[in-house]
């Protein structure tokens, strides 16, 4: 049985209210750098420069101020080691490892459909 678009989440009478709590939430996980770093961090626990070299094109910038919205989101864990010189794995948490199972699906569906969406 299909649940109706009024009965979802995020949904107050059939409105998408401006100042629902998932509509900051659904910006954190779905901008260019958050979904490409929890694709990346799916695959396996990254180091910063590693993730700099998976995740083509993110500037310094974009890139820590991404990890830190997910970090303070729970999705992604931040495991400083205290060496010389510092050592910084990145991983998914559980809620992480949720989510990325969810966007997955969306990124292989996109893959498949790109060149011909872009095509037209």
């Amino acid at each position: 049985m299909q649940v109706s678009t009024l009965n979802r989440h995020g949904f107050t009478a059939g409105i998408l209210p401006a100042q629902c709590p998932t509509r900051t939430v659904l910006d954190h996980v779905t901008s260019k750098w958050g979904v490409l770093v929890i694709v990346a961090l799916s695959q396996q626990d990254l180091r910063w420069g590693e993730l700099r070299r998976v995740v083509e094109g993110v500037s310094e910038k974009m890139l820590a101020q991404t990890l830190r919205t997910l970090e303070a989101d729970g999705f992604v864990n931040r495991d400083a080691q205290p060496t010389i010189p510092p050592r910084v794995d990145y991983s998914l948490t559980e809620r992480g490892r949720a989510l990325a199972a969810r966007l997955l699906p969306l990124m292989d569906w996109i893959a498949d459909n790109a060149d011909d969406i872009l095509s037209r």
